[in-house]
């Protein structure tokens, strides 16, 4: 376990190197002067000098990709000069010194995603910070929504295989899959936070903290997770319920599952004790995916509940091009990717014991 766990980790770096040279060139090579961008219309040319020395703008490209991957990097180099970019300035980064060797520091750090170009200079992790966490919330209440109700719906449909019933989940399911998120959105808050308000008490928009009617502090309002939480597990409870379905009928046509019915043991105790688990890998594969997608596939979701998420965020960060905000919370994403993929190929090890192997 220990070696596979050391493959997987280099492989993983190995990834997130891949993703942050793409990220970065990918929004370098963008059109537009991102000094023009911070500044405005009213720049004069000794501004736009200053902030293009403040970011690195003034210096090649390959120069700005490097001092780049040494911000992003736990263990990095840094200058002792004050008027070096790679300046050890403690405003910037949470570091502690390892050694130093001339003019040069070698630190342990907190990666350093660079400052908001639109937020006053806030940096980046602290943006990341005051989203993320609500971004959680909903992706986890959605997923919850879709193992739940998609595996109780899948084992409905496959011992009820061929029947009304059947093929009524079938369809639904079919359905589910095939609306896109942002129109269910839109529909759900239409239908329920409007027309039926008066019977949901749900809002058309609205995030998990608000603030009081007198402005002295916020408060958590559960409800408003009700619909966008919804709306963000159809799609995976579609999938979970199809997978759960198909998984369920191979095992219950195994030659154990028939040995355990000749022992007279009920179909809730076969399914309970030898069928569910083993029915579970391919289910947990799609939760797995459609989890790491929540994170980033949240953002319509966000968007038109008014839900304060990281992908609000990124729309918004999009519309006003600040550049370090977007690199940041990608580069979260694909980082929390990774890591959810390798505890998944945990689980499947844990879930099926041929697989340890």
């Amino acid at each position: 376990m220990l070696n596979y766990l050391i493959h997987k980790i280099g492989y993983a770096l190995l990834t997130l190197l891949g993703v942050v040279t793409v990220i970065f060139f990918l929004f370098t090579i963008l059109p537009g002067d991102p000094a023009q961008m911070m500044l405005g219309q009213n720049e004069s040319k000794e501004q736009l000098d200053n902030v293009r020395k403040k970011y690195g703008f003034d210096k090649s490209l390959i120069s700005q990709y490097s001092y780049y991957v040494n911000d992003l990097s736990p263990v990095s180099f840094h200058s002792l000069d004050k008027d070096d970019f790679s300046y050890l300035d403690t405003k910037k980064y949470t570091a502690s010194t390892l050694f130093t060797t001339g003019n040069t520091a070698v630190v342990l750090k907190f990666p350093y995603l660079r400052d908001s170009f639109q937020k006053s200079g806030k940096k980046v992790s602290d943006v990341i910070k005051e989203t993320l966490p609500n971004t959680a919330v909903l992706a986890v209440s959605a997923i919850l929504i879709a193992i739940f109700i998609g595996v109780l719906l899948g084992i409905i449909s496959a011992l009820n295989k061929d029947s009304w019933m059947d093929r009524l989940i079938q369809l639904l399911s079919t359905l589910g899959m095939s609306v896109p998120s942002f129109f269910s959105s839109i529909i759900f808050a239409w239908l329920f936070g409007y027309v039926l308000h008066k019977f949901t008490n749900l809002n058309m928009n609205g995030s998990l903290y608000e603030v009081d009617d007198f402005g002295e502090g916020s408060y958590i309002q559960l409800k408003n997770l009700i619909l966008p939480a919804i709306v963000l597990g159809i799609r995976p409870l579609a999938v979970v319920t199809q997978l759960m379905r198909n998984s369920l009928l191979e095992v219950l046509s195994q030659d154990y599952i028939r040995t355990a019915k000749a022992k007279g043991l009920s179909m809730f105790q076969i399914i309970r004790k030898h069928a569910l688990k083993n029915s579970l890998n391919p289910v947990v594969t799609a939760i797995s995916g459609w989890f790491a997608s929540m994170l980033a596939g949240a953002v319509f979701v966000e968007y038109i509940f008014g839900w304060n998420g990281l992908g609000k965020e990124i729309v918004d960060a999009l519309n006003t091009l600040d550049l370090p905000v977007i690199m940041g919370s990608v580069l979260v994403i694909a980082t929390m990717f990774i890591l959810i993929n390798i505890f998944v190929d945990i689980i499947y090890g844990w879930l099926d014991p041929r697989i340890r192997t």
